[in-house]
């Protein structure tokens, strides 16, 4: 059984951007890539430090990274960014 994927109010906002920039469906498979194992690599994934220490990293392009952080006691990832990075 795969993981529960939880989707942040501003990462949904973050979904249209990325729509209309082209990068949607690359957004897509690495969250299906995330819903059956969040630690799987490749993708490369980054832990992130200082106020975002629980969470990790993905890049969706030299720009923009998924940031997202893993419960594992409830088997749910939690996607907080999609857009910018580190924010």
């Amino acid at each position: 059984m795969g993981y529960i994927i939880k989707i942040s109010q501003r990462c949904l906002k973050d979904f249209s951007k990325l729509k209309r920039a082209g990068f949607l469906d690359k957004v897509q498979a690495l969250i299906s890539v995330l819903e059956e194992n969040p630690y799987e690599n490749p993708p490369p994934y980054k832990k992130l430090v200082g106020d975002l220490k629980d969470y990790y990293s993905r890049r969706v392009n030299i720009q923009h990274r998924l940031i997202y952080r893993v419960d594992e006691e409830n088997k749910t990832l939690y996607v907080r960014r999609a857009w910018t990075r580190y924010e």
